[in-house]
This record gives C-alpha cells, sequence and structure tokens, in this order.
C-alpha cells in the first residue's frame, strides 16, 4: 500500500509538475488479479483499484491489514464504496454475492469481514473503482444500479458543461458514516466540469476520470483559487483534492468521472463558491 501523507498549501504554490503529480495522483489501479492501494492522509481516505481476470480477488490481497490500518480486516472500522467501470464482473461480501455491470456501484457497511471480487468473463474483466472511508457506525450493504441512483442533470450546452449528476452512496439514496460517492456525466460537445469552482473546507474529495480515449486529456484544476494548478490526467486515472483545493477540469474531449467525499459532513451543497473572475 503507497502513503500519501497532508501537503501544505504554502509548500504546494513551489512544486514542479513531478512533484505535484508525485502528491496528488494516482495512477495504474488496474493490475491483473491484483490489488492497488493508495492511503491518503487527508482524512484518512484510501483508494482502491481491483481488476480480477483468472482468479476470485480478496480485498486484502497483498495488504498488511494490521500494519496498514492497525485492525485485524480492512472494514473493521471502516466503509468502502465500489464501482465497476469494466466488464460485469461480481462482488462477494461475507457469504452474499452482488452482480455489478458497467456503472453499477456497492456500498459495503463497517464490519464486513470478506470481500472479494470477480470477473463475469476474462476477456472482458471488471474494473472495480473504490474509495473507503473511516467509519463510526455500521448501515446496510446495498447494490445502486444506475437506474437506482438520484440523476440532476445541470449545465448547460453554451458554457460547454451539460452533464448529469449520478448520486449514489448519498443522503438522498441511503444511510453512510460519512462516505459520498457519484459519478458524473458529461455530454458529448461538453467539456467542462464543477465550474464555478469551489472549495469545502469540511470536505476533502478524490476524482477519478474516465471515458477518456486514448488520444485525449484531462486538465485538472486544482491549489487555492488564487494560485491555481493544474494536472494532465489520462484515462483511468485519479487525483486527491485537499479541502483547501479547488477541483474542476476541462478536457479534448467529454468524460465521465467518480467523485468521492468524506470529511465533516455530507451536505451536497456544503461549498465555498469562487466566481470564475477571481480566479488566477
Amino acid at each position: 500500500m503507497e502513503i500519501r501523507y497532508s501537503a501544505n498549501p504554502e509548500d504546494v504554490k513551489r512544486y514542479t509538475t513531478e512533484e505535484l503529480r508525485r502528491e496528488f495522483l494516482i495512477s495504474d489501479l488496474y493490475r491483473s488479479d491484483e490489488v492497488t492501494a493508495v492511503y491518503s492522509h487527508v482524512d484518512r481516505m484510501v483508494t482502491f483499484g481491483c481488476m480480477p481476470v483468472r482468479e476470485e480477488v480478496p480485498l486484502d490481497k497483498g495488504i498488511d491489514c494490521w500494519h496498514n490500518f492497525g485492525t485485524h480486516y480492512i472494514l473493521e472500522r471502516r466503509e468502502i464504496g465500489i464501482f465497476n467501470i469494466g466488464g460485469a464482473g461480481r462482488i462477494m461480501v461475507d457469504g452474499t454475492e452482488y452482480r455489478l455491470s458497467y456503472k453499477d456501484c456497492l456500498y459495503i457497511t463497517k464490519g464486513a469481514r470478506k470481500v472479494s471480487f470477480r470477473s463475469d468473463e476474462p476477456s472482458k474483466p471488471a474494473k472495480f473503482y473504490m474509495v473507503s472511508a473511516p467509519a463510526h457506525i455500521s448501515y446496510e450493504t446495498r447494490l445502486i444500479t444506475m437506474q437506482e441512483a438520484n440523476h440532476r442533470p445541470v449545465g448547460e450546452r453554451a458554457l460547454s458543461n451539460e452533464r448529469v449528476i449520478n448520486q449514489f452512496i448519498h443522503p438522498d439514496v441511503l444511510k453512510t458514516a460519512q462516505l459520498s460517492m457519484g459519478m458524473t456525466e458529461l455530454k458529448e460537445g461538453s467539456v467542462w466540469n464543477t465550474m464555478p469552482s469551489h472549495t469545502h473546507e469540511r470536505r476533502m474529495e478524490i476524482y477519478t476520470y474516465f471515458e477518456v480515449p486514448e488520444d485525449q486529456a484531462v486538465f485538472h484544476f486544482m491549489g487555492r483559487p488564487q494560485e491555481t494548478r493544474h494536472l494532465v490526467l489520462r484515462n483511468e486515472e485519479a487525483v486527491i483534492s485537499p479541502s483547501w483545493s479547488i477541483h474542476s477540469a476541462a478536457a479534448t474531449h467529454n468524460y465521465t468521472f467518480i467523485w468521492a467525499m468524506g470529511g465533516e459532513n455530507q451536505e451536497f451543497d456544503d461549498m465555498d463558491t469562487i466566481r470564475t473572475p477571481d480566479l488566477r
């Protein structure tokens, strides 16, 4: 498991491109029959990736739970949200099987001991993207399909930001300890997300971008509103966004991204909006 420590915004102003990428970019999440994990000390969120091909892969494969979490199993004091962005697959949770098609989501509550992943077809493996947050209470493990999510159309074609915010792990859909997750799909011809920009001092966020063609790129904007920076992301890469940072993007093609939030509250609209003319 890779460890990422918190970054001071005053220090980030002096980072080179490579230093920014090393601190905030998460790449190479999907390795055949492996689990990749990046532990961020920003709100102690963990980003996982798993691409089962020929094996049933346990969540803790290659992870020393006691060393990394101080627990006997990963979800002893954590909850986790999982999206499938690949072929059809299955997740086993303490003996119960959940089938996930493309863009389906599974929320697993605190206390689940055994979690494993399998693809229906090795030639079209599932790709399970996951974010885990500390949890103080257990609720209900639940599968949420795309049809069952809350769908919020927003934006305008004239502003190149027409999109649909699909809320999956959200207070209006199900109860969690602190984790919120969803998926935003940009319409054809739209390339901007999260504009006007905002921060939320009470929560951090992690984005992962996908459905980005191989020859295209996403420009993720970060940093304090008057001291912005950017990272260039490719398909299926993720980025950590501390509470003090904006998290907007523009791309050379429309795309989809999954957002995950953790922190003091779960109020979706709890944000400090920055007027576009005020950005620097």
